[in-house]
Parts: structure tokens; sequence; C-alpha cells
């Protein structure tokens, strides 16, 4: 196991290119102008048509909230826009510069509440926020325990909490994990399963892998959240089945409901 600092300085240089790149490019986004945000964020929320319902920006209005994880920013925009009190964290500078930049262009909005800390030393005192938001992003920091407890921290009685995290018995790992091995086994150069799957869920644009990824199962994520008031833990996304002209879209497998049994996604809302 790699020590914590090689994971965070890892981390840094890694998430620098924004979480979301890959999208960008496959929609032809070049910069980073309005228009061009505006239209990555309806990219985003189609791949993801139930974010907004466990965002719930508008019933955040005045409240202060933490984002944790940044990426592209479009949860950020949502949330801030929704007239919360928005503060920010992310461990490397790209993501920061980002969501700074969006909030400048949002009336009231605090770029200054934006900034670089690890997650498993939040720079913030006990029971700061009355929101908590980290979606994809305690399942990288190399120790999620750490990671939940920090953000349990600094949430205030009676604060909520909304985390996302992969699920160890998805639909991809389930099925496609052993076929991996055995294709590793047997042919010469072959990534490990583990590594397909990491590339598979958080590849960057050189093709490489997240530094560290853990997976749950929705047993471990209930024990994580433990002492805590109505969890809730759904199971969401799916992968598109690729039969040729028979092709299974996500957006289909998402209607007939696969994604609430095999999801790739842990979403986890709970009360302090």
């Amino acid at each position: 196991m790699a020590a914590q600092s090689d994971i965070d300085a890892a981390n840094a240089g890694f998430w620098d290119e924004l979480c979301g790149t890959n999208l960008a490019r496959e929609v032809g986004i070049v910069d980073a102008s309005p228009a061009s945000l505006e239209r990555f964020d309806r990219a985003y929320l189609d791949l993801y048509p139930y974010l907004e319902g466990y965002v719930r920006a508008r019933e955040w209005a005045g409240r202060r909230v933490l984002e944790v994880g940044l990426g592209y920013g479009t949860v950020s925009e949502l949330v801030a826009r929704g007239g919360a009190d928005y503060h920010g964290v992310d461990i490397a500078p790209g993501p920061v510069g980002m969501v700074r930049a969006r909030l400048e262009r949002i009336p009231g909005a605090r770029p200054e509440q934006v900034q670089r800390a690890s997650v498993h030393d939040l720079p913030f005192p006990d029971a700061s926020f009355d929101r908590v938001v980290a979606i994809g992003s305690l399942h990288h920091t190399g120790d999620l325990h750490r990671g939940v407890s920090e953000v349990r921290r600094v949430l205030r009685p009676g604060g909520e909490l909304l985390l996302m995290v992969y699920n160890r018995r998805s639909a991809r790992r389930v099925l496609l994990r052993p076929l991996l091995a055995a294709r590793h086994r047997l042919v010469a150069g072959a990534p490990s399963a583990e590594e397909w799957l990491r590339r598979a869920n958080d590849g960057d644009s050189a093709g490489d892998a997240a530094p560290h990824t853990d997976f749950v199962t929705v047993a471990e994520l209930r024990g994580l959240l433990h002492g805590m008031h109505d969890v809730r833990v759904d199971r969401r996304s799916v992968d598109r089945v690729p039969l040729g002209p028979l092709e299974i879209s996500r957006a289909r497998l998402m209607r007939l409901g696969v994604d609430r049994l095999v999801g790739l996604d842990l979403y986890a809302t709970a009360r302090a």
C-alpha cells in the first residue's frame, strides 16, 4: 500500500486534468467560455439525469454548503446558482481554478471560498456546514474511512450529507472482472482486471487510471454512515450493452430500472 503522502501527490497531479475532460472532448468543448461550459453541463446532466434530484439545489438556498471534489464544476454551479453559501475544496489546482472562474460569473457567489485542501484534513471547524456534497471523490483519496469521518465532522447537527462512491457489486465488476482476469492470464501485456476497471471508471486523456480507487458494498457504505439518521443508499448508473445493431443504450437501461439493481455508483444521503 502506497504512503498517504504519495497518494495525495499522485491525486493532485492526476485530477489537475479535470474530471470530465473526456466527455468535454466528446462534445467538442475546447475552452472554458460560458457557452462551452453550458454545453458541457447539459451533456453531463444528460449522462446522469437523476443527479439534480439528489442535489436539490433550490432547497439549499441560504444554506452553508461544502462540496468536496470539484471536477468541471457542474454541481458547483448548480448549488451556487441555487443561492447557497457555497464552499468548495479539491486536492488539485485545476478544478479549484475552474470553479472559481464559474463563481465569478454568479451574482453573490464568493470565489475565494473555493480552495485547495485534502478531505483528510478539512480546514474548517466542527459543525461548520448545513450540507456536504462529495460525488465521486472520496473513494479516490486512499483512505475512504478517514474521508467520510472528516465530512461527518464538519456537518452541523441535522445537516445533510450527499455522497457517491463506487459499487463493488456492480454489473461491470461482477460480470467483467472474471473475463478480464482470464484475459490478463492468457494475453501477454493485457492489463490486470483491476487496472482495466479503474481505467474504465476514471481514465485520463492519456488512458491512465486514477492513482487509487476503492469499491464498496451497500453494507460497507451503511457501516461508514453508522450513527447518522435517515440513511438511504441507491444504486445508479449503468453501462450500455453493446450488441451491434441491437445495442441497448444507457438511457433505456435506466428507464427499465437496471441501474437500481446493478448500478456502478452508490448514492447515499444521510442526516447528522
